[in-house]
């Protein structure tokens, strides 16, 4: 939200100097010079301050230099908040000024509509004791002393006023005990009233030694008034406002006084709720006199006569109980909730989806956390996700939309962070063709809360047009306890605004909780509330596998090929590698050392001494998925091989389990009962056997591999490693495979 710089001054004044530390006070002199204000702004509101040295803004004032992080504007507006300053919700931003248009936010009367309401004397008979003494007893504490005015003077319009001064000598139960003991004569207890004029009362209780706002003592009552407008109309409006009214009096003129029950501690509380009190009675049609603002105001008193007319009391006690209740009521009258829709209306006529954002799991405008183990690659995967929707290229396989994204760094420094991102640019093998669909936050060292994080957020980010924002890691700006779900739906809820208010997926990372989770379901792992696992439309859960001795041994294999085939490739002489032998950690040295140099082997050596260290490095990790709006997928298996993450896409992650499942655990404990290499190796070959004796019926001396697939219901690639464990048997040619030798009997 922008607000207007004009009015900065004006919501100043809301602040109160000497209740600002140093650093408070030296960030609003900073806010006002970013503002393009003068040092005599921030003197004149500094002099309020008892710690005020002459000449002290203009010397710190010339020292507000440039700055990457300038204090702003924003400064003051929170100050001014925290001392009572509540801001309208219209789209500019500022405070209304009394002569502004209203915005339609806690409207509860409609004025062209509300009948008028006409006026009636609590008491029939006209009893003057009675009014004042039910005033008394209504307001004010036995004890509590209580301020009058009868004098009066006429001003240059001819209009009655109140001298200034008044009594505040006598208690409430002493001018009650005074009134009923005077046979009906008020006069005798509170002087002789000019009836041209009436008499005035002040509604908050006084200490006995004057009548200005340090004399009062209880901040208990704000007085309403608004004579623009007839009396029936106020009365409707005030009574549909349901606002607390302790004594509700005729003022023998144009006007109500009601006097409404306030009930702050500070005299800081009571002009924070005046105001708000004051704000909501104009936007219901109500002309607020706004000079009555003050706890130790006059109103008019009861029990006495004005020219033609009387004041009396109409009404004791109406309305809401208390100024809290009042307040809650308000605001839910208007919490901004969409109203009820009928499924008639809409179930032949249904709104389109949102687009995908990532296709098959998240939308456009939803939300995705993704968990995982501390120091599990988890940034690295949200960098490699800020590049596919910035390319518009996958991510895991899955096909991205294509367009802005802000990625929020909350953990890494800044060099830190670009250099990861131009890293995964290269490890992906992509071209930054729209590396400019990339905006970076770089907050480590300087988050907020997300409560306070949020509003700053939305308000540098409303016309970016982002397609995702991107929070890494939640517990860096995590609000409240995060195993409290009360205290962490209210921090999720923030996502849900910046979503709502931005038009963008919000995208955010969470760290598992301590202790295995392999035994766990997905999205039971992430630590703290259970909330964190419900609240998002996709939750992705990230989980190491455990490498076994085998799986190792044969990623050692591939890498080792890898680099024979890439140097036979470089020394032109890979033309006739066979299929086979490019699977062949062992064929593939030999044929480096046969076609190439002494010194080109030498090379190939060390690559693959690299290749080998960089092989045990790659950790394995598997992705689960809880979806909202899409079917549940399988499993991805991946390999983070730093600094990115490649898919499994052979499988021979597949039958890995994590460490901690019962699989694992099972493996490990059950390792010694485990078949031998060689009994495997024998049931391998007996099944390869079989398989060819029942296909050769069909084709003598040669057999389709397909039909040994189909017989084995192993993959094509199971059955060529077969055959290469048993080259001495067996051989294939052109997808056909043809025996050696005869099987021996093994019985």
């Amino acid at each position: 939200m922008e607000y207007d710089n004009s009015n900065l001054l004006e919501i100043l004044e809301y602040i109160n100097p000497s209740l600002c530390s140093y650093q408070e006070w030296l960030s609003v002199g900073m806010a006002l010079h970013h503002a393009g204000f003068d040092a005599s702004d921030w003197d004149a509101w500094s002099r309020n301050d008892s710690r005020y040295k002459v000449g002290e803004c203009e010397r710190k004032w010339h020292g507000f230099n440039g700055s990457h992080t300038p204090v702003t504007a924003g400064t003051i507006i929170a100050l001014a908040k925290e001392h009572g300053w509540v801001p309208s919700a219209s789209k500019e931003g500022y405070e209304l000024s009394w002569d502004d248009e209203i915005s339609d936010e806690y409207k509860v009367v409609d004025t062209n509509w509300i009948e008028s309401r006409e006026i009636k004397p609590l008491f029939p008979e006209w009893n003057p004791i009675k009014e004042l003494t039910t005033y008394l007893s209504t307001l004010f504490q036995s004890d509590e002393n209580v301020g009058y005015l009868i004098e009066s003077y006429k001003d240059d319009g001819g209009k009655y006023r109140p001298c200034k001064g008044g009594n505040y000598d006598r208690t409430a139960s002493e001018l009650i005990r005074e009134l009923q003991g005077c046979n009906g004569d008020i006069g005798a207890v509170i002087g002789d009233v000019n009836e041209e004029a009436g008499a005035w009362i002040r509604f908050n209780p006084l200490d006995g030694n004057g009548v200005k706002n340090d004399n009062v003592t209880a901040y208990r009552y704000a007085l309403v008034e608004a004579d623009d407008d007839s009396i029936e109309h106020q009365n409707a409006i005030i009574r549909e406002l349901e606002l607390p009214v302790a004594v509700l009096v005729y003022s023998g003129g144009k006007s109500l006084h009601a006097i409404v029950k306030i009930d702050a501690d500070t005299y800081e509380e009571y002009r924070k709720r005046v105001d708000y009190l004051y704000d909501i009675c104009k936007k219901n049609g109500l002309k607020i006199d706004t000079s009555n603002r003050n706890p130790s105001r006059l109103s008019r008193m009861p029990g006495v006569v004005r020219g033609a007319q009387k004041q009396y009391i109409t009404a004791i006690n109406i309305g809401k109980e208390s100024y809290g209740e009042w307040k809650e009521w308000i605001e839910s009258c208007n919490d901004d909730l969409p109203d009820f829709e009928n499924a008639a209306d809409f179930i032949d006529d249904l709104p389109p989806l949102s687009a995908p954002l990532i296709h098959g799991v998240l939308r456009q405008g939803h939300k995705m956390l993704i968990a995982g183990p501390s120091k599990g690659g988890k940034s690295f995967l949200l960098i490699e996700l800020c590049i596919a929707l910035a390319e518009g290229t996958q991510w895991l396989g899955w096909n991205c939309a294509k367009g802005r994204v802000l990625y929020i760094n909350l953990e890494l420094d800044r060099p830190s962070c670009l250099h990861r991102l131009k890293s995964a640019y290269e490890a992906l093998k992509i071209t930054p063709e729209n590396a400019q669909n990339i905006d970076i936050w770089n907050l480590r060292g300087k988050a907020l809360t997300m409560d306070k994080l949020a509003p700053k957020l939305i308000r540098r980010a409303v016309k970016k047009n982002y397609l995702a924002i991107i929070v890494d890691p939640i517990y860096k700006i995590i609000t409240g306890d995060e195993n409290s779900a009360e205290q962490m739906a209210h921090f999720c809820n923030l996502f849900d605004r910046i979503c709502t208010e931005l038009g963008c997926a919000v995208i955010y990372c969470h760290h598992h909780s301590k202790g295995g989770q392999g035994a766990k379901r997905s999205m039971d792992r992430a630590s703290g509330s259970g909330v964190f696992a419900r609240d998002p439309d996709a939750l992705l859960d990230l989980i190491e596998l455990e490498k076994t001795p085998e799986l190792e041994k044969q990623q050692q294999d591939m890498a080792v090929c890898d680099v024979c085939a890439s140097w036979l490739k470089k020394c032109d002489v890979f033309d006739d590698v066979s299929y086979d032998e490019l699977h062949s950690a062992a064929r593939m040295q030999e044929l480096v050392k046969v076609n190439l140099s002494s010194w080109a082997r030498d090379s190939v050596e060390h690559d693959i001494a690299i290749a080998k260290r960089q092989s045990l490095k790659r950790t394995a990790w598997r992705i689960e998925g809880t979806l909202r709006e899409f079917e549940k997928f399988e499993p991805k298996n991946v390999w983070f091989d730093y600094p990115c993450h490649i898919v499994d896409d052979i499988g021979v992650l597949s039958d890995i389990q994590p460490e901690g499942t019962a699989a694992s655990q099972n493996w490990k404990k059950n390792f010694s009962n485990k078949k031998s290499k060689e009994q495997k190796s024998n049931e391998r070959l007996t099944t390869l056997e079989h398989a060819f004796e029942c296909a050769e019926h069909d084709n003598i001396g040669e057999v389709n591999i397909s039909d040994i697939c189909d017989y084995t219901g192993k993959t094509d690639d199971t059955i060529r490693r077969w055959i290469k464990e048993f080259s001495s048997q067996f051989y294939i040619t052109d997808g056909k495979i043809g025996r050696k030798v005869k099987p021996q009997n093994r019985e």
